[in-house]
């Protein structure tokens, strides 16, 4: 008989919250594939059987699109629904060949900065824009945010968007960075940043850009209020499928 393989199993958003932990380790028979593992997973936290449709599972920092099979040491992170300076202020960043720039940070985003800094010669408009922290939320006054992600999955997710922004828009350079940690009102959360020859494609890059990056990167907000504290819930979007 086969010896069992171990998986460590990581939980984000409203999920380490429901399990009470940040990770843990899932001992299954050698040959268990990743539906099996989700499926032992709710039988363990009966609580998640209500969100099985939403969550998207990731192993070893890929998406999965299907069930696989997985092998003793995998990572396999279950993400819930996403909630739509100097080189030492980035956590994590990609810097391409092309000159695109993807980061996440926990210092202030200085979007105009970031537009100068990838701008060439030979474009005439950028497009800056910039999601801020609102002091309210479906009639509810907010006191402050607080942004959590799977950082290995969000950056390189980030970078593909920014990559795939550029190959279809007649646009130069792009850049894509998010704030983690907590933020006050007025606070920029996230930048989306495009330069280009003309100004259209400009816009309308930024714009799926910025759609984009709110349903398919792994990053969860929790608002906090005067009365109490909720995840805010989204949706994937449609090339992301729950269930791995």
């Amino acid at each position: 008989m086969s010896a069992p393989i171990h998986i460590q199993v990581l939980f984000f958003g409203q999920l380490r919250d429901f399990t009470g932990t940040s990770q843990m380790q899932w001992e299954l028979p050698a040959g268990s594939t990743s539906t099996e593992l989700f499926a032992a997973v709710t039988v363990a936290f009966p609580q998640l059987e209500s969100m099985r449709a939403s969550i998207v599972l990731a192993r070893n920092a890929e998406f999965l699109h299907q069930p696989v099979a997985l092998s003793d040491g995998d990572e396999v992170a279950l993400l819930p629904p996403v909630s739509g300076g100097s080189d030492a202020a980035w956590l994590h960043q990609i810097r391409t060949p092309e000159g695109h720039f993807f980061g996440l940070t926990r210092m202030p985003i200085d979007g105009g900065k970031l537009a100068r800094d990838i701008l060439r010669q030979e474009d005439g408009a950028f497009v800056n824009f910039e999601g801020v922290v609102r002091n309210q939320s479906g009639g509810r006054s907010t006191r402050y945010l607080d942004y959590e992600c799977y950082e290995a999955l969000a950056i390189k997710t980030m970078a593909a968007i920014g990559e795939d922004l550029a190959r279809k828009h007649a646009v130069g350079r792009v850049a894509i960075v998010h704030r983690l940690g907590r933020m006050e009102i007025g606070e920029t959360s996230v930048a989306v940043v495009v330069c280009s020859p003309h100004r259209r494609p400009a816009f309308e890059a930024a714009l799926e850009g910025i759609n984009r990056v709110k349903s398919t990167v792994p990053i969860w907000k929790k608002e906090y209020f005067v009365d109490g504290e909720v995840w805010v819930e989204g949706e994937w979007s449609d090339d992301v499928k729950p269930g791995g």
